[in-house]
């Protein structure tokens, strides 16, 4: 592992390295490591600075999506002048102003099952930062099938959760359709641009999101993987839930049904940034 840093990285990460659990040591594994965000809206905003601003030294962003006024609101890694761009190549921008160190690698497009087969093992972690519950299902699929850790949030009104989904590593770890096995209906749950959501509750999320993937990278604390953090900002209360395999799992279960991405390839996308 390289251990060299330059006199301005020793400057810019100076906090981490004086962590006994972060340590030069740490620092250089942040720097090494390869994050893909799916998303650079309400989630992947916060996510992607607080990803750039520790160091990390690859971070690939995916979205298809244009900057409209009304993501303003929440979507912190944009601007009003950049109206009409690619939410990608803006947090792109974005990231590059808060540290050029950061290498960052722009795919304006879906994610779809080539897409997701071609792109994540290329990364060492995935994030899932999705507004639609195809792209939320296609990921943990993909991770799972792919072996990749996932890290993922979603919020809707005043509430968000999180977890780590790592059930390539075996048994012992639940896969995300061991807590959602199926896609709601459609109409079931309303899109954000149906029921609100307030913004602050994106910007909690997504810096959750970075403090597990930190986390998940440097190896140290208590991973979020086989537990779901739920939060209620109007109660202000967080709570914790266990999350346990699912035998009968379609995925990761004894006798699995899923076997590859290639269900996903005409999978339509519907918005929902709500929760599941």
């Amino acid at each position: 592992m390289d251990l060299d840093f330059t006199d301005d990285e020793l400057h810019r990460y100076s906090r981490h390295i004086l962590l006994q659990e972060v340590g030069a040591v740490g620092q250089a594994k942040l720097r090494a490591a390869k994050v893909l965000l799916v998303g650079a809206g309400g989630l992947g905003s916060p996510l992607a600075l607080y990803l750039a601003g520790a160091g990390i030294g690859t971070i690939g962003l995916v979205d298809d999506d244009r900057l409209e006024l009304s993501n303003l609101q929440r979507q912190v890694a944009h601007d009003t002048a950049r109206l009409g761009r690619n939410k990608a190549e803006s947090a792109a921008e974005t990231i590059r102003r808060l540290n050029p160190e950061v290498r960052v690698e722009v795919h304006p497009h879906r994610l779809d099952a080539g897409s997701a087969a071609a792109l994540i093992p290329r990364y060492d972690l995935v994030c899932d930062g999705t507004d639609n519950f195809p792209t939320r299902f296609l990921l943990g699929d993909a991770c799972h099938l792919l072996g990749r850790p996932l890290v993922s949030a979603a919020v809707l009104r005043f509430e968000g959760q999180l977890a780590v989904f790592k059930s390539h590593l075996g048994p012992h770890f639940p896969c995300h359709r061991c807590l959602h096995p199926e896609p709601p209906p459609p109409g079931l749950v309303p899109s954000c641009s149906e029921a609100g959501v307030l913004g602050a509750i994106t910007g909690v999320m997504g810096t959750l999101q970075a403090t597990e993937v930190l986390k998940e990278i440097l190896g140290i604390g208590e991973s979020m993987a086989g537990r779901l953090l739920l939060w209620d900002a109007l109660d202000s209360r967080f709570r914790t839930v266990r999350l346990k395999r699912d035998p009968a799992c379609a995925l990761c279960g004894d006798a699995p049904r899923i076997h590859d991405l290639a269900a996903h390839a005409a999978a339509a996308p519907a918005p929902a940034c709500a929760l599941p």
